[in-house]
C-alpha cells in the first residue's frame, strides 16, 4: 500500500479512477433497480445513486436524474451538519426534508451511508428514490392543491437509519404508520440501503488497487477537471446579457394565473451567471421549487450544450453562480409547499435554454412536453391492500437545430420510463384501452416536434385519482420560426354526458368503477421556417402516420395524395402552395 501512496497520479490513472467510480454508481443503480419493490423504482426507474467524497461533495453520478446532482449535496450536508463528530462504521442516515435538505419533495428520500477506510470517512454512498406514498391528505403525497409542505406527507430531517449495520426499526414502524403502502415504501428503502452498501465495497475495492491519499487526490483532481473544462467551454460562447421567461400554466391553487420563471444570464469570458430575481413570488399552490433543484438544473443545462461526456460532478457549480431571490418560487420560505415541483423545472430548464440559445446559436432547441404523472389509489378488493399506482407520462420533445424532436418521450430533466402496460395491467385494477401517438401534435418546423401521446384507461374499482402536469394552457413554445407543439388535456369519461376536464394540477377526484379517463400529452415545439423542411421528409411522416395529409398542406405547404396503395408527393400543387405561402 506504501508503494501506491508515493507512486504519483498520472492523466492515466485519473481517467482509471474516474470511469471505475461511474462503473460503481451503475452497478449501485442497477442493484436498486433490480431490488425495487413498487412500479416506480423497478419499472419508471425514478432513482438516481452517486458517491460523494467526505466533505459531501459528488464525485460521481451515472447519471438517471440529472436534478439530483444538486440535491445529494445538500442532503449529506444537512447529515454532517446533525451528526458531525458522531458518524460510525456501519451507520446509515434517512432524510426526505427539502428545507432541512435537498431532497426535491418529501416523497424522493435520501439514503446515505459513510464509506471507512483504517477508521477514516473516505467517502458516502446515497441514492434518491420516490416514494409510492409518504402520507398526507391524498395517495401518492402528491396533492396538486397544497398550501404548506404539511399537507405533502411525512417529513424527516437527517436521521440514524442504521447502526452498526443494523436498522433503526422504530423509524421503520413510524413510516410504515404513514404510508398507504407500507410494504413498497420498506422494500424500496432496504433496496436503497443495499445498493449503497454495494457501492462501499467497490469503492474499498478500488481505494485498495490504487491506495487511500491516491484515489483522495484524484477525487478532488476530477472535481478541479470538471470546473476547468466547464470554463473553457464557458469561454468560447458569446459574452452579453440575455434574458428570457417560460410560464407553467398555474401553481394548482390559484388557476388560470400563470407563474412567470425568468432569467437573466449574464456572460463575460469564463464567468457565468443566472440571475432569477424576476421571477415570480413563492406561490400558495406546490409550483415552487429550492435552490439545490435549481442549482441542478443549471448544471444540467451546461452539461447539454456542452460534452454529454463530461465529468458529472460538484466541480461543475464552481463553473457558474446563481441567484435566487429568498422569497420567489426559487427560493420560498418554508413552509411554502413544493410537491408538485417538476413542471416548474422543465419550464426553468427551457427558460434557461431560450436564454443560452444567444450565448450558443449553434444548440438551439424548441420546448417540449413538460413532465406529468397521474397517480390513483384506493383499497384492492382482491388483496384487502392499499395501492398506488403511479406513472409517470412523456409526450414530444422539442425540435433542434440539426434533428426533429423524438416522440413519446420524457424530456430534460425527468428520464424516467413510462410504466409498461402489461405491469401496470397485471398489479392494478385498470386497463389501458388506448396507447399511441398523437398525429399532427409536434410543432411544425423545418424540424419538426416530437409526438405527444394518448392513453386511455379504463378503472375497475372505486378510486381517488390525482395529476400533475403541465402545458395543458401554454403550449411549447417554437423557435426560430416553428410553430408551437400542442397542448395536453385531461379529460375523466370522455365522451358520456358526465364528462369532465381536469385542471393541469388536481387532487383526490373521485373515481368509480368503470369510469374512463384520457391522457393527451403535449408535443415539441418546431424549429424553423415549415415551408422550408424537405418535402420528402413530409411525405415520410405522413407515410408514418405522424402527420395527416390535411396538416402537411396546411403547415408544410406539401400536397400528399394517394397513389394506389402508395402516398406520393404532388409537386406542381406543393410547388404553388409553398409560393403562395412566400407571397
Amino acid at each position: 500500500m506504501v508503494a501506491h501512496q508515493d507512486k504519483p497520479l498520472s492523466a492515466v490513472d485519473i481517467e482509471i479512477i474516474r470511469a471505475s467510480l461511474e462503473g460503481i454508481v451503475l452497478e449501485m443503480q442497477n442493484s436498486l433497480f433490480r431490488t425495487g419493490y413498487s412500479t416506480i423504482i423497478r419499472e419508471s426507474q425514478d432513482a438516481s445513486c452517486c458517491i460523494m467524497n467526505a466533505r459531501g461533495q459528488v464525485i460521481a453520478q451515472h447519471v438517471v436524474l440529472p436534478l439530483h446532482i444538486g440535491s445529494f449535496p445538500a442532503c449529506c450536508d444537512a447529515v454532517i451538519r446533525e451528526y458531525s463528530g458522531d458518524i460510525v462504521e456501519g451507520d446509515a442516515f434517512l432524510i426526505n426534508h427539502p428545507y432541512e435538505g435537498g431532497s426535491p419533495h418529501a416523497p424522493d428520500m435520501c439514503i446515505i451511508t459513510p464509506a471507512f477506510h483504517a477508521g477514516e470517512i473516505i467517502a458516502f454512498c446515497a441514492s434518491i428514490a420516490h416514494k409510492s406514498d409518504i402520507g398526507g391528505p391524498v395517495p401518492g403525497s402528491c396533492s396538486g392543491q397544497a398550501r404548506e409542505i404539511y399537507n405533502e406527507g411525512l417529513h424527516l430531517p437527517a436521521v440514524r437509519y442504521q447502526r452498526g449495520y443494523q436498522r433503526n426499526t422504530d423509524i421503520e414502524r413510524i413510516i410504515a404508520a404513514n404510508s398507504r403502502t407500507p410494504e413498497l415504501v420498506l422494500g424500496d428503502m432496504r433496496g436503497q440501503l443495499g445498493s449503497a452498501r454495494l457501492g462501499e465495497k467497490r469503492l474499498l475495492e478500488l481505494l485498495e488497487k490504487f491506495g487511500k491519499t491516491r484515489a483522495q487526490n484524484a477525487f478532488d483532481k476530477l472535481l478541479e477537471l470538471a470546473t476547468t473544462r466547464m470554463r473553457a467551454a464557458i469561454s468560447e460562447w458569446n459574452d452579453g446579457v440575455f434574458e428570457a421567461e417560460r410560464f407553467v400554466d398555474d401553481d394548482g391553487v390559484e388557476l388560470n394565473k400563470p407563474v412567470r420563471i425568468h432569467v437573466r444570464v449574464e456572460k463575460y469570458g469564463d464567468k457565468l451567471r443566472f440571475d432569477f430575481s424576476g421571477s415570480a413570488d413563492q406561490t400558495r399552490g406546490p409550483a415552487n421549487i429550492r435552490p439545490p433543484v435549481v442549482r441542478g438544473a443549471c448544471a444540467y443545462c451546461l452539461i447539454a450544450l456542452t460534452d454529454p461526456h463530461t465529468f458529472i460532478n460538484s466541480g461543475l457549480f464552481d463553473a457558474f453562480e446563481i441567484v435566487a431571490r429568498e422569497g420567489s418560487m426559487m427560493n420560498p420560505h418554508h413552509p411554502a409547499p413544493l410537491n408538485t415541483y417538476n413542471p416548474t423545472v422543465h419550464a426553468l430548464v427551457e427558460c434557461l435554454f431560450a436564454a443560452l440559445t444567444n450565448v450558443v446559436p449553434k444548440m438551439a432547441r424548441a420546448d417540449g412536453c413538460g413532465s406529468r404523472s397521474i397517480i390513483i389509489g384506493g383499497r384492492s378488493t382482491y388483496t384487502g391492500k392499499g395501492y398506488v399506482q403511479y406513472e409517470i407520462l412523456g409526450g414530444g420533445a422539442g425540435a433542434r437545430t440539426t434533428k426533429d424532436g423524438a416522440s413519446g418521450t420524457s424530456v430534460n430533466q425527468s428520464n424516467a420510463k413510462i410504466a409498461p402496460v402489461e405491469i401496470l395491467e397485471s398489479e392494478f385494477p385498470t386497463r389501458v384501452q388506448r396507447f399511441e401517438l398523437i398525429p399532427d401534435s409536434g410543432g411544425a418546423g423545418q424540424f419538426r416536434g416530437g409526438l405527444g401521446i394518448r392513453r386511455e384507461y379504463i378503472n375497475l374499482e372505486d378510486a381517488r385519482f390525482s395529476i400533475r402536469s403541465t402545458k395543458h394552457v401554454i403550449a411549447p413554445r417554437g423557435v426560430s420560426g416553428g410553430s408551437e407543439g400542442a397542448t395536453g388535456n385531461i379529460l375523466i369519461n370522455p365522451g358520456r354526458e358526465d364528462e369532465k376536464r381536469l385542471p393541469t394540477r388536481y387532487a383526490d377526484y373521485p373515481l368509480k368503477s368503470k369510469d374512463s379517463f384520457r391522457l393527451l400529452t403535449p408535443g415539441g415545439g418546431g424549429l424553423g421556417n415549415a415551408f422550408s423542411r424537405d418535402p420528402n421528409r413530409v411525405l415520410q411522416d405522413v407515410i408514418e402516420g405522424y402527420v395527416t395529409p390535411e396538416h402537411a398542406l396546411n403547415q408544410y405547404g406539401v400536397r400528399i395524395i394517394r397513389h394506389g396503395e402508395n402516398w406520393q408527393i404532388d409537386e406542381a400543387a406543393t410547388r404553388t402552395a409553398r409560393v403562395a405561402r412566400q407571397q
